[in-house]
């Protein structure tokens, strides 16, 4: 026992002159400064050296407002593209090539994110641009010059020292950190906004900077909610939440607005549509449907399930019709991904779908379960392939229930005990859509606290985590800070939330975080947002 503490304590001593001597050596180092023609370019994070490759990494934000350059982030993709006149340059985190004026190039090193930030090999960067880059090894600057060749290099301006580092436990900003806005539940517009179109910019724009103040990096805006859109369709009515009235024109493109001032902020944007939901009233008598509303142009397509209207996944052709009315908003868009939620077939009710089964039953299956299964499996498999033979950068994914089964009934299922599970009740067959990676990621709703006993949030995060395993599937997991503050058990207290985040890192395939829904952060519950900041190292 002497002998082990003995040992310890050497160690602990050796570490301790390790850790002092690399902290005398960061201390000793000069901060890089770049200055373009005489002038200094701030930067929010410190420059550095890569080892070996020698090659000095600088903030994309330096290309942006340095050296004026347009950038823009993908999440999706990891590739970052910087334009500059005809110049056009795009690097992928991880590729050692890059495409300048879409020729193939060489990298002695690609992107990186670095306390938050997206870092860029600089001189890689501005050559491309037409801009000369010398390098002062002795007072450690980098000198950028766009036209006269005689200026001569400044002396270097004192260092003023880094912001201390984190302690490593907060995710890289090229994790996702979505938030969904929904335009049916309150998010946006508010009913106070409705016919006035400032108004309704003003609302947005306020809660995208809400938004990234507290670390969001993406939001997942529905533009399809029920059989209409929230842009000019030539296949559907505009939704009502614009105007009072579905298919009146509310005087602007608010999905082109949105996603321009998403990614002004650097934010992605994810098309959110509800896939097979025509209306969402309890009570279809007293609509004021739209004449190219989808139940009165096709009510041959049309299912009333405890008095809501759903889109028949059975029929062929409806399906095809919802995969042309996303096809519209990717072809016409500059959106990061396609996203769609849980409304396939609606659970525990009545779906009269008897036609549907006769006519189109090509399985030659009595268990009308798995002709159902089916029909949503070739909706997925169809969209991903329209998706990605026009945009293959744009990101797929789906949102499915929490739970897939419950392991009293398949023993391959979670250790759960769900009224609902996406397999059975909703024909939701998830583990195929990733097994077959007809999806690029999977966003689970995981909608319950760490104390819930029937689904505990720890359980059904483990569930899915080694369900994407050894797949190209990414794992976002869907956060419900709705919850904060009502009775459900585990959620009196904010810190539940970030106590999810915290059990997230336990697994590499978790890739991000999509919080529902936006008024629900920026609302504040319980002091979610300061925790948030915190959290994110903000």
């Amino acid at each position: 026992m002497n002998y082990r503490k003995g040992l310890m304590m050497l160690l602990i001593f050796v570490l301790g002159l390790q850790t002092a001597g690399m902290t005398a050596q960061a201390a000793g180092q000069k901060e890089i400064a770049i200055f373009l023609d005489g002038n200094r370019l701030e930067s929010d994070v410190s420059p550095y050296i890569l080892p070996k490759v020698n090659v000095t990494m600088v903030p994309l934000r330096v290309i942006s407002e340095g050296l004026g350059a347009s950038v823009l982030w993908s999440q999706a993709t990891r590739t970052v593209t910087i334009q500059k006149s005809d110049s056009v340059i795009k690097m992928t985190s991880g590729r050692q090539q890059a495409t300048v004026d879409n020729a193939v190039v060489g990298l002695d090193a690609s992107v990186e994110l670095k306390q938050g930030r997206v870092m860029v090999p600089i001189r890689f960067v501005s050559e491309n641009l037409g801009i000369r880059v010398n390098w002062n090894q002795a007072a450690q600057t980098i000198d950028l010059y766009t036209g006269d060749e005689s200026i001569p290099t400044p002396e270097p301006t004192p260092a003023t020292p880094a912001e201390p580092g984190g302690t490593g436990t907060v995710p890289a900003s090229e994790e996702m950190r979505g938030a969904w806005i929904s335009t049916v539940n309150g998010d946006w517009p508010s009913s106070g906004a409705k016919g006035n179109a400032e108004k309704q910019k003003q609302e947005y724009t306020k809660q995208l900077d809400t938004l990234q103040g507290m670390g969001i990096n993406a939001v997942f805006v529905q533009v399809r909610a029920n059989g209409d859109a929230i842009y000019p369709s030539s296949l559907v009515p505009w939704n009502s939440v614009l105007t009072g009235t579905q298919g009146k024109d509310p005087g602007y493109d608010p999905l082109a607005f949105m996603v321009e001032e998403a990614h002004k902020r650097g934010l992605e944007f994810h098309a959110w549509f509800n896939p097979f939901r025509a209306t969402n009233s309890a009570s279809t008598s007293n609509l004021n449907l739209a004449a190219n509303h989808i139940s009165k142009l096709h009510p041959e397509w049309i299912v009333n399930a405890s008095g809501k209207m759903y889109i028949n996944p059975g029929i062929p052709e409806a399906r095809q019709h919802i995969i042309d009315t996303i096809m519209e908003v990717v072809n016409q868009y500059n959106i990061d991904g396609v996203h769609l939620d849980d409304y396939f077939y609606p659970s525990n009710v009545t779906f009269n779908d008897d036609a549907a089964f006769k006519t189109y039953n090509t399985l030659n299956t009595k268990d009308r379960a798995e002709w159902r299964r089916d029909n949503i499996n070739q909706f997925v498999k169809q969209l991903g392939q329209s998706i990605h033979r026009v945009k293959a950068d744009v990101e797929y994914g789906i949102s499915p229930f929490g739970v897939w089964r419950n392991k009293s009934v398949d023993l391959t299922g979670s250790d759960t005990k769900a009224g609902v599970t996406a397999y059975d009740s909703m024909n939701a067959d998830v583990r195929t859509w990733i097994n077959q990676e007809w999806i690029d990621y999977v966003a689970p709703q995981v909608y319950w606290s760490m104390t819930l006993t029937v689904a505990r949030y720890d359980k059904v995060v483990d569930w899915w985590a080694n369900e994407v395993a050894n797949t190209n599937v990414k794992l976002y997991i869907g956060h419900s800070p709705y919850k904060l503050g009502t009775p459900e058990i585990g959620w009196q207290t904010s810190q539940e939330i970030i106590d999810q985040l915290n059990y997230n890192k336990k697994y590499s395939s978790v890739k991000g975080d999509i919080f529902f829904s936006s008024q629900y952060l920026t609302k504040n519950p319980l002091g979610l947002i300061a925790k948030l900041k915190a959290y994110y190292g903000l």
